[in-house]
């Protein structure tokens, strides 16, 4: 923990390693985020038509 963090350069740009991780995971969330299933509004209509034999 005392040693400094290791660095990336490319050009301009200076990065430190933990830095590079942290985004790609904040990428990969987002992305997954993106792409996941959410339930669908007809799903949820479907449940609350009258005579769900649920509703009882």
């Amino acid at each position: 923990m005392d040693s400094p963090a290791t660095y990336l350069s490319w050009n301009f740009i200076l990065i430190s390693i933990p830095n590079v991780l942290m985004i790609i995971g904040m990428v990969v969330v987002f992305v997954v985020a993106l792409v996941a299933p959410f339930p669908s509004h007809d799903e949820a209509a479907q449940a609350a038509e009258p005579g769900d034999s649920r509703d009882a």
